[in-house]
């Protein structure tokens, strides 16, 4: 399960799956490089996402192969 206090970087390499959804969002981070301490929580809201839809997708996406 993903959560808030993950860091970008940990959820794209436990569930590459989900690059696809963060670029959705407006949310490039893998490609820089705070992604390995930058929480997801953090990354939302600096990007003005709200993190519970954010969540929701991720976990959603995180479940398929």
């Amino acid at each position: 399960m993903i959560t808030r206090e993950m860091t970008i970087a940990e959820i794209i390499t436990l569930y590459p799956q989900t690059i696809p959804i963060f670029r959705s969002f407006g949310l490039d981070c893998m490609d820089c490089q705070i992604a390995d301490y930058e929480e997801v929580e953090h990354g939302a809201k600096v990007h003005s996402v709200d993190i519970e839809t954010l969540l929701e997708a991720l976990n959603k996406a995180s479940q398929k192969p």
